[in-house]
């Protein structure tokens, strides 16, 4: 799911549903991943064990050496030299994504469950142009939960982000714009909605390779209970 939204360059390992996360769940940590855990309840901990083990892998078919993934300044995954990477989970669900260093500048991943957000959050995070463009996009594709997806976006936005800045990105300094795909001819209730977003930046970007970028260019899709989004920065 989370692959097919990336680079041939990127490695991107999942798990589906409550036996993936059985299984991924099952795998050790490292010691100095253990400490964090001392005090975390049994949920938070599946989470934390999940998306590493789903790490570990994508190192490891990287050729690096799996190890600890030690969350940094702002949560931040520290990730082995020379990789960088992006991973994400929600309820029944967990992707790692890992690429070499020299091959992308940044990623970002993020996925939701394909439900509404709870009240009161769109406003949270949306501007008022975005809203608009969302009510578009729900009339244009029926059954999509645009408010989640923009959300999502959000979050792929930011993880891109930081590693390029250590800066805070506040939801309100990016406006996302979303495209669809054109519908396959195949209209069956489990078809994914696809498409592409820009995050056009608010405020000043990141400099890549000397040159500065005003947005963020992604892709999103919605399948199997999930809304996901990606976005790969490419090297000037």
């Amino acid at each position: 799911m989370i692959a097919d939204l990336l680079p041939e360059s990127v490695v991107a390992v999942e798990a589906f549903g409550e036996d993936g996360v059985r299984e991924f769940g099952d795998g050790p940590l490292f010691p100095e991943e253990e400490a964090l855990m001392v005090r975390a309840v049994a949920k938070r901990r599946r989470e934390f064990t999940v998306v590493r083990s789903c790490a570990r892998r994508a190192m490891d078919k990287l050729g690096v050496a799996p190890q600890a993934v030690l969350p940094g300044e702002r949560g931040a995954p520290g990730w082995p030299d020379g990789l960088t990477g992006s991973m994400t989970h929600c309820e029944g669900y967990a992707a790692a994504a890992l690429v070499r260093a020299a091959d992308l500048a940044s990623l970002g991943i993020d996925a939701e469950p394909h439900a509404p957000l709870p009240e009161g959050v769109l406003s949270a995070v949306a501007l008022a142009a975005e809203q608009e463009r969302l009510l578009r996009l729900a009339a244009d594709r029926p059954g999509l939960h645009g408010d989640r997806l923009l959300f999502s976006a959000k979050e792929s936005v930011y993880k891109a982000w930081f590693p390029l800045t250590r800066k805070w990105l506040d939801f309100s300094e990016a406006d996302i714009e979303f495209h669809a795909d054109p519908p396959p001819c195949d209209t069956a209730a489990t078809t994914p909605f696809t498409g592409t977003f820009r995050a056009r930046l608010l405020v000043p970007g990141p400099l890549v390779g000397g040159r500065r970028l005003g947005h963020f260019d992604g892709r999103w899709t919605a399948s199997r209970g999930l809304v996901a989004t990606a976005i790969a920065v490419h090297h000037a």
